[in-house]
């Protein structure tokens, strides 16, 4: 993301690398340090508008007129634009945009940046709705990127029940997209990622010239070998402290048989796990901050240490989502839109149908003014709290979490077998809806209370006769 000094991180795994056949695709999508509360809506067909008027650029687009329904998460706050996030669409392709990448002086001189393309703020809306997998997701923001061309650097992924792609635009109109092996995992932050990359290989595509773009340019620092971090990113001391930390410490998480270096420029973009890749572990590491390493905020290690590299949990998370695909369940649940609101320190990913007509009000309705009924605002609440003494109040969270989790995925289990007999499924897909968002809630305000009643015990501000 990139409205204002913003970052995300994205997580995307393949079905043979997961522990149950899905597809995932994942994102923390991060702000600043100023709370933006965030929502998450249904968009149907008779909503979406069929003229598109940017609000950051003067881009303007006639949008086809056969849209599908979809899902998305999107600011509160409309008036700097939509900024869609993250979704899913009736025919089950997730899209989820953007990630704010690097690039260089080089790339941007033969092909600069287009003051009035497109941005994060419009790619969802005018994408997820018309697409039918996640190969089309890659071909339609080809086309509007070569024909009007992007005023930022974004990466962006895809997923249907088989494949996800992850497409990288490449200066101002240029792009390239790449599959991601079904058992492989991928982690992306903030900088060019795709490195290898093979024109001739039927897993790859990209925009129409770009063979020649980097011939005419001389834009290969490698002759004969196509590396694309290495042609379109960066290489700067920045990315050794707030970028390639990240990678290295989930690959690290997922990958710990490989020694790799914190600080290297280079390392691997298709990695393979050592284990089947499950929600829980996906979500832990988009809540992690170098546990177990000197490098940990709330560790032990020296004050220069524990501010020395970007953590992934922060407090600018706003929205982050996990994306999955599911097979061998009946289509028409096979959607499922983790989603946690504030920062992931706190909170528990909730798991929402997407072939659904609304959104509980909960995780609707928030605007800028603080109501702690609302799922982003209750979940910020907890995170700030809970910063205020994390040795204590983490305890506590990692109950809340294994409990509430526990809770969900009964939820999950019972209405995947209640559909096989429902004749009106979006209606019984809104209902469990309701009840995932009530039983987070809930236990939310069990865990703040609790959280309250220990931290009023161990408040300084307090005073005995034996004192």
């Amino acid at each position: 993301m990139s409205q204002i000094a913003s970052s995300c991180t994205t997580i995307l795994v393949g079905k043979k690398a997961t522990i149950d056949g899905s597809t995932m695709i994942a994102r923390t999508e991060d702000h600043a340090d100023k709370p933006e509360p965030q929502q998450f809506i249904v968009v149907e067909p008779k909503d979406q508008p069929q003229y598109y008027q940017a609000k950051l650029s003067k881009l303007n687009i006639d949008l086809p007129d056969n849209p599908l329904r979809y899902t998305a998460t999107p600011d509160a706050d409309r008036s700097h634009g939509i900024w869609g996030g993250s979704g899913i669409n009736s025919d089950n392709v997730a899209m989820t945009a953007t990630e704010t990448i690097t690039t260089n002086a080089r790339v941007l001189a033969a092909d600069p940046l287009v003051k009035d393309g497109l941005g994060e703020e419009d790619l969802l809306t005018i994408v997820l709705p018309y697409i039918h997998s996640a190969q089309d997701g890659v071909q339609r923001v080809g086309q509007l990127l070569e024909q009007y061309g992007t005023y930022e650097s974004n990466g962006m992924a895809f997923a249907d029940h088989d494949e996800v792609w992850y497409l990288e635009t490449l200066g101002g109109h240029h792009w390239a997209a790449i599959k991601i092996p079904e058992d492989a995992y991928v982690v992306a932050p903030n900088r060019l990622n795709i490195a290898e990359f093979d024109f001739d290989s039927p897993d790859v595509r990209y925009s129409t010239d770009l063979p020649q773009f980097i011939d005419d340019y001389n834009l290969n620092p490698e002759g004969q070998t196509v590396n694309l971090r290495h042609i379109f990113g960066s290489s700067t001391i920045k990315d050794t402290h707030y970028n390639n930390p990240r990678a290295w410490y989930v690959q690290k998480f997922f990958t710990p048989e490989i020694e790799q270096n914190p600080l290297d420029q280079n390392l691997p973009f298709i990695c393979h796990a050592n284990r089947k890749i499950s929600i829980e572990e996906l979500k832990w590491v988009m809540s992690s901050h170098y546990e177990n390493t000197p490098y940990d905020r709330y560790g032990t290690g020296s004050a220069e240490q524990k501010t020395l590299f970007r953590p992934i949990g922060i407090n600018r998370n706003e929205e982050s989502h996990i994306l999955q695909i599911r097979n061998n369940v009946p289509e028409v649940v096979a959607g499922i839109q983790w989603l946690g609101f504030g920062p992931n320190t706190f909170n528990t990913f909730v798991p929402f149908y997407t072939n659904i007509t609304d959104t509980p009000a909960a995780f609707r309705d928030a605007n800028a003014t603080y109501n702690p009924n609302s799922a982003y605002w209750l979940s910020r609440t907890m995170g700030v709290l809970g910063d205020t003494n994390y040795s204590l109040y983490s305890e506590y969270h990692a109950q809340f979490e294994q409990k509430t989790l526990a809770e969900l995925r009964a939820v999950i289990l019972d209405t995947d077998v209640q559909i096989e007999h429902s004749k009106e499924a979006e209606q019984l897909l809104t209902k469990a809806n309701q009840k995932l968002s009530d039983i987070y809630i809930k236990n939310s305000w069990e865990l703040l209370g609790n959280m309250v009643k220990s931290g009023s015990e161990r408040m300084q501000l307090k005073f005995t006769i034996f004192d």
